[in-house]
């Protein structure tokens, strides 16, 4: 039973939100889009910030808000923690204080702070103050903070957005561990393809207030009728695990439910669990497999879908390779010379492919 079920639809002005989801019991859910398509309104709907026309929240089981039956929890009522772009911490408090303001208003016990203190890394930090932080640091605190409230829902609001690059490398290892420790749903709303690829297990596409799409991710990214969503490239993602070293060449070989693929070493040890992004850009098809070639990443896969690309002269062909779909942006030209339709056998040619986690 899913966790989360959300019939939302709130106008103002000529914006209109209209979204009903039904989304995951517990991992990071992306809410994803272009600016003004309605990803903090949701977020603020789910937390009361915002008076929807008509709502109905349901949160593990709990219902949060029934405009039909006249319910409406305030904000204060409702179990969650919000994080938001600035860290928003008390100047006034050092670290403790501000994890103690959270506690309070749970009424948890301190006890229940210290496994959290190490899930972020934050215990050596207790004695300063906000000041004292770095972006990075001020952000996890933020999350400690909001998670010690002890929230059946986590809302993240674009908490990368207003730090640099070295300080967003910072802190994704730690959104990472949130993602594979917790056991409460997280809705994460970013306009960052990469955060998407590293981080989410489930994606939501908003556009213009309306879902565009909804599902888990690998099989959401690999839509062929969704090639230009937010600008994003066409791109699979592939779950896999590390299971060689070739130090010769500073290779690693990682296995995927569809084979294997060559990419440059990241020196992470064997068996480290990795999300691979192959972009479709990267991918060129051919009806046997290929001799002396420079690609070292061949796979045998089937023809599943053909729809046309952003360009007349393109196509993206959406492939399935052991239950796993890939993507190939390829000309029209070539489909038709290669006489491609769907059920064919084809070769794909994985010319590059990059480890995003």
């Amino acid at each position: 039973m899913s966790a989360l079920a959300l019939q939302l639809r709130l106008a103002r002005g000529g914006f209109l939100l209209d979204v009903d989801l039904q989304l995951p019991a517990s991992g990071i859910t992306a809410v994803f889009g272009p600016s003004g398509s309605g990803k903090t309104t949701l977020l603020r709907c789910v937390a009361g910030l915002e008076q929807p026309d008509h709502a109905r929240i349901v949160v593990d089981g709990a219902t949060w808000q029934d405009t039909a039956r006249g319910i409406r929890l305030p904000t204060h009522e409702r179990p969650l923690g919000y994080v938001f772009q600035e860290a928003s911490l008390f100047d006034h408090l050092d670290v403790a204080g501000n994890l103690a303001f959270g506690r309070r208003r749970a009424a948890a016990d301190a006890t229940a702070l210290e496994p959290l203190l190490a899930l972020l890394g934050i215990e050596h930090l207790l004695r300063r103050r906000p000041h004292e932080l770095s972006g990075g640091e001020r952000q996890r605190v933020a999350i400690a903070r909001a998670l010690a409230t002890q929230p059946r829902i986590l809302l993240l609001d674009e908490p990368l957005a207003s730090l640099d690059l070295q300080r967003r490398r910072e802190i994704l290892p730690w959104l990472e561990k949130l993602r594979d420790e917790l056991r409460i749903p997280m809705l994460y709303v970013t306009h960052s393809g990469d955060e998407v690829a590293r981080l989410a297990d489930h994606l939501v596409l908003l556009e213009a207030g309306q879902v565009r799409a909804s599902g888990p991710l690998a099989e959401t990214v690999a839509r062929v009728d969704l090639p230009a969503v937010a600008g994003e490239e066409a791109g699979a993602l592939l779950h896999g695990t590390l299971v060689e070293h070739d130090t010769q060449w500073q290779l690693a070989l990682v296995r995927f439910d569809g084979g294997m693929l060559w990419l440059p070493d990241p020196g992470l040890p064997l068996g480290h669990a990795v999300r691979v992004r192959v972009l479709a850009r990267d991918v060129s098809l051919a009806l046997a497999p290929p001799e002396r070639s420079s690609i070292q990443n061949v796979l045998p896969c089937i023809v599943r879908a053909i729809a046309p690309g952003a360009h007349g002269s393109q196509a993206l062909v959406q492939l399935e390779c052991g239950g796993v779909l890939l993507l190939a942006r390829i000309t029209a030209r070539a489909v038709h010379g290669l006489g491609l339709e769907a059920g064919m056998p084809v070769w794909a040619q994985v010319k590059s492919a990059a480890l995003v986690a």
